[in-house]
């Protein structure tokens, strides 16, 4: 199953982490050397909600936000 919102399509967004080295300017260093930099992913928070969708009860994959603003009724 595909990491995307159900309801809103939030799905996963590119990022990078910067690893730095040295000691900043302001607390008496020479400055911080980008050392390296790597691609990471931001993952949805995505939670399997049993839902009624169309009258009938579905298993489907939601984030929290949606979950919160109410913009899904669940199962009983």
């Amino acid at each position: 199953m595909s990491k995307i919102c159900y309801i809103c399509g939030k799905k996963p967004a590119a990022g990078r982490t910067i690893k730095r080295r040295g000691l900043a300017k302001k607390k008496g260093g020479v400055g911080q050397r980008i050392t390296g930099i790597t691609k990471r992913r931001f993952l949805p928070n995505l939670q399997r909600v049993r839902a009624l969708i169309d009258g009938k009860v579905k298993k489907v994959r939601v984030c929290t936000k949606c979950l919160k603003a109410g913009k899904i009724v669940k199962a009983v």
